[in-house]
C-alpha cells in the first residue's frame, strides 16, 4: 500500500499534464484527473484513555491529526458516525472486518495516558485495512499537556510519511507579520505560530514597522527588517527569549531583505548606499561583510541553494525585475526567468529542485515555481496581489501573502501545493503577511 500510494502521490505532485490512473491490482485505487488525486479514505477513532482526563486529551489529539491529514487534500476522513466498529482498547486486535465495509483504507489507532508528573504519553498504530496488517511499527511519544498539539502534529507527520513516502511538515512553525489597523495607518508586529495558525505569540511590539522575517536553518533565530531607527536595519532575534540585536550597518546606508545561509552563521542581504543597491554577505558573529555585486541595477531578495553553493536573487539589470543565479561567493550571474512579466522574491526549495517566485503579468500577481535552470515554469495562483512565497520543510507546499483589493483590503496567508492544488487560507486572527516557514522542530 505504501509503495502504491507513494507512486501515485509522486505522479500527482509532478504531473504537468492531465492524467488518469488506470485501475490497479489490489485494494487501493486512486484516480488522478487533471493532476488531482482522489483522497485516500481513512478512519481515526478518538484515541482511548485510561481515565476521563486522558480520554479528553485523546479526543483532542485525534482531531488535530485528522485535520492535518485532510488539510493536505490527499486524505479524506470517514466520520465517526459512519464507523461500525469501536476501538475501546489499544492492546486488543483490530477487527478489520468492521472497517472494510465503510471503505476505510487506512486506520489510525491511539491511546493516551497521563503519568504522575503530568506528562502525556501517546501511543499510536497505523493499519492497512485491506491488507489486514500494521504499517511500520507503533510509536510512543511523550510530552507536556501544554505541548499536546505538537504531539498530535508528530503523529500526523508519521502517518503522512508512511503513506506517501514524503518527508513530513506538520510539526513546524511560521514566522509572519501581524497587521492591524486601517490600510493607511497599518500597525505591524512580528509574530510566530504553528503551521496551521494555532498558538500565536508575538515577538515584537507595534512601535515600529517590521518586515520579512526569515528563520534560521535550526529554527531558533529569526532575521527581520525594522524601521525602528527611521531607516531599514536588519535585526536577529532569538525565538525562545525574544532577545534581539541589530546587525552592524554604516550611517547613510539601508540594509534589508536578509536571509540565512545553510550554515546558520552567514547571512545574505541587500544594502543601499549612494543610491545603489547591491548584495552583501555578513558573518553575524564577527560583523564582517563582503560585497557580492557591483552592478548599477537594484539587486535584492537573495536566497541560498540548500547546499549553500549558489544564490538566486532579483535584479532589474535587464530593464525589468528578473531572476538570476550566481555563485555564493559572487561572480557572473545567469538569468533564469524569460517569461512575459516581472519576477521577484525567489526562494530556493529545501529539496533543491525548484525555485518559487512572485510574478506580475497582465495586471495579475501569481505565485509560481520553475526548475533551477528556469525551465518548466508553472504558475500556481492568480490574484489581485499574491507575493512572498515560503516553502514547507518538505518542499511540497508553499505559503504566501494574498491581499484583497480596495481601501478595506486585508492581507492574509494562503497555502498551495506545488501542482496548484489545495489552495486554502491559513487562519489568523489579524491580517497577516510575509510568512517564513521554519524547519521541522526538534
Amino acid at each position: 500500500m505504501i509503495q502504491r500510494l507513494a507512486w501515485l502521490l509522486m505522479v500527482a505532485l509532478c504531473a504537468a499534464l492531465p492524467a488518469t490512473a488506470q485501475e490497479r491490482e489490489g485494494p487501493l485505487r486512486i484516480e488522478i484527473t487533471e493532476g488531482v488525486i482522489e483522497p485516500l479514505p481513512f478512519a481515526i477513532p478518538d484515541f482511548v484513555g485510561d481515565d476521563t482526563t486522558a480520554a479528553d486529551w485523546g479526543a483532542r489529539i485525534s482531531r488535530v491529526v485528522a485535520s492535518d491529514l485532510t488539510g493536505t487534500g490527499l486524505f479524506r476522513e470517514i466520520p465517526a458516525s459512519a464507523h461500525i466498529g469501536r476501538i475501546t482498547s489499544f492492546s486488543s486486535p483490530v477487527q478489520f472486518t468492521d472497517w472494510t465495509p465503510i471503505n476505510a483504507q487506512a486506520l489510525i489507532v491511539g491511546a493516551v495516558s497521563v503519568d504522575d508528573a503530568g506528562k502525556l504519553i501517546v501511543r499510536f498504530r497505523l493499519y492497512d485495512v485491506f491488507a489486514g496488517q500494521e504499517l511500520g511499527q507503533g510509536l510512543q511519544l511523550v510530552g507536556t499537556t501544554d505541548g499536546w498539539r505538537r504531539i498530535a502534529h508528530k503523529v500526523a507527520d508519521q502517518v503522512y510519511s508512511r503513506l506517501t513516502g514524503e518527508a513530513p511538515y506538520f510539526d513546524s512553525r511560521v514566522a509572519f507579520v501581524s497587521e492591524t489597523g486601517p490600510k493607511d495607518a497599518r500597525q505591524k508586529r512580528l509574530a510566530i505560530m504553528d503551521y496551521d495558525g494555532a498558538n500565536v505569540s508575538y515577538l515584537t511590539d507595534n512601535s515600529s514597522i517590521v518586515l520579512a522575517p526569515r528563520f534560521s536553518p535550526s529554527g531558533d533565530r529569526v532575521l527581520y527588517t525594522s524601521y525602528e531607527s527611521g531607516f531599514p536595519r536588519i535585526y536577529v532575534l532569538d525565538v525562545a527569549t525574544a532577545g534581539r540585536r541589530v546587525l552592524e550597518s554604516n550611517d547613510g546606508t539601508m540594509s534589508f531583505a536578509p536571509r540565512f545561509a545553510p550554515d546558520g552563521r552567514t547571512i545574505v542581504y541587500s544594502l543601499t548606499q549612494g543610491g545603489n543597491t547591491d548584495l552583501y554577505t555578513m558573518d553575524i558573529g564577527t560583523g564582517q561583510a563582503q560585497r557580492l555585486t557591483t552592478a548599477p541595477s537594484i539587486e535584492t531578495a537573495p536566497s541560498y541553494s540548500p547546499d549553500g553553493s549558489r544564490i538566486v536573487f532579483e535584479s532589474d539589470r535587464s530593464g525589468t525585475p528578473q531572476l538570476y543565479i550566481m555563485p555564493a561567493g559572487g561572480g557572473e550571474a545567469q538569468r533564469i526567468s524569460f517569461g512575459q512579466g516581472r519576477y521577484g522574491t525567489p526562494v530556493w526549495s529545501p529539496r533543491g529542485d525548484l525555485i518559487a517566485f512572485t510574478k506580475q503579468s497582465k495586471g495579475r500577481f501569481h505565485i509560481g515555481v520553475m526548475r533551477t535552470d528556469g525551465s518548466e515554469e508553472r504558475l500556481l495562483t492568480a490574484s489581485f496581489l499574491d507575493e512572498g512565497p515560503t516553502w514547507a520543510p518538505n518542499g511540497r507546499v508553499i505559503m504566501f501573502t494574498r491581499e484583497t483589493q480596495g481601501a478595506q483590503g486585508r492581507a492574509s496567508l494562503y497555502s498551495v501545493d506545488i501542482t496548484g492544488r489545495n489552495l486554502k487560507q491559513v487562519p489568523t486572527d489579524t491580517g497577516a503577511s510575509d510568512p517564513s516557514w521554519s524547519p521541522l522542530q526538534k
